[in-house]
């Protein structure tokens, strides 16, 4: 066999009991028009047939650099370590399995760091879909800002960065169940990592009730008191305090509102906004759907009574 350079992305899914999602992720990769990565699918002691599904989906593709990785279940974030430290790829992008990404999230991602030296993350806008039909939500992140990382979480985990950049920070906080995207990021902030912000929606997030994402916006304090202690020299003496409090066992005291230092209180209120704002959004676009969906129906009855050819589609709910 011939000599297979190492490629320029390594793509990492972990994936524990989501194998139903698994073949969409993995076909947003198959899709790229960048397409010199590897993929590595890290089962995290699945108990559904996410191996059986990985196994299939690499036995589909045998011309394409796909691995599986099992490991006991350790979390995402120890998930994303073991496919990281198996990866070779010199650019690295983190993958969860419900989610998706566009068909040029590599190549344009990839061109701001090859283009850059001085850019070690390449962050995009996101898109929102559901399995509802609905038509997905666009939502525009701000422009890269070290301090504005400190205040509110601004980029998604689903950023392409170097390889170095894990190395340095010391991969994703295994002790954290949520929240550890930021906390990664905010290490970025800590050893003076740059990132570039690309506006376009090129990621797109799975929008379900449930999940890490729930976790995080019901935690937001708890988690911002671990963001402090991991970072401490980011944040004032009195901030640094309040974690330190919030992690002993007069969590509960220190998490009311009259206890947090003002400026935690008034980035989680700013982050209550944003995610408030967000669901807002999604609500008005599930309502619109469902109601396009009713009136398509009664006019289809209706002439379907009149003796009228009954359309094959209808109208469809714009994006709002």
């Amino acid at each position: 066999m011939p000599h297979n350079p190492d490629p320029v992305v390594s793509v990492v899914i972990p994936c524990h009991d989501y194998a139903r999602y698994l073949p969409e992720a993995v076909s947003s990769i198959l899709a790229q028009t960048f397409q010199d990565w590897e993929l590595l699918v890290v089962d995290d002691g699945s108990t559904d047939n996410t191996v059986e599904v990985a196994r299939s989906l690499i036995a589909r593709h045998p011309d394409r650099r796909i691995r599986l990785v099992q490991r006991p279940n350790g979390g995402v974030s120890a998930a994303r370590n073991t496919g990281i430290e198996a990866a070779t790829g010199r650019y690295v992008l983190p993958l969860d399995a419900d989610d998706v990404i566009a068909p040029t999230m590599l190549e344009k991602t990839v061109a701001v760091l090859d283009d850059s030296p001085g850019i070690a993350i390449a962050s995009t806008d996101v898109f929102t879909f559901t399995e509802d039909d609905l038509p997905p939500q666009t939502m525009s992140l701000p422009a890269y800002s070290r301090e504005l990382m400190l205040q509110r979480l601004i980029m998604f985990y689903c950023s392409l960065y170097r390889r170095e950049v894990w190395r340095t920070v010391g991969g994703y906080d295994e002790s954290m169940r949520a929240g550890e995207d930021w906390d990664f990021w905010v290490g970025c902030v800590e050893h003076g990592f740059d990132a570039h912000h690309i506006h376009e929606p090129l990621f797109g997030a799975r929008n379900k009730d449930t999940g890490l994402h729930v976790e995080a916006a019901e935690n937001d304090l708890a988690i911002r008191a671990r963001i402090v202690a991991n970072h401490p020299s980011l944040f004032k003496p009195i901030t640094r305090g309040w974690a330190q409090a919030v992690l002993s066992e007069a969590a509960e005291v220190c998490l009311r509102d009259e206890r947090v230092p003002d400026d935690i209180l008034t980035r989680a209120a700013e982050m209550d906004h944003f995610l408030t704002a967000v669901m807002a959004l999604q609500r008005t676009a599930r309502v619109q759907h469902y109601h396009i969906q009713r009136l398509n129906k009664e006019l289809a009855a209706h002439r379907h009574a009149a003796g009228s050819p009954v359309q094959e589609k209808g109208p469809t709910a714009s994006a709002v």
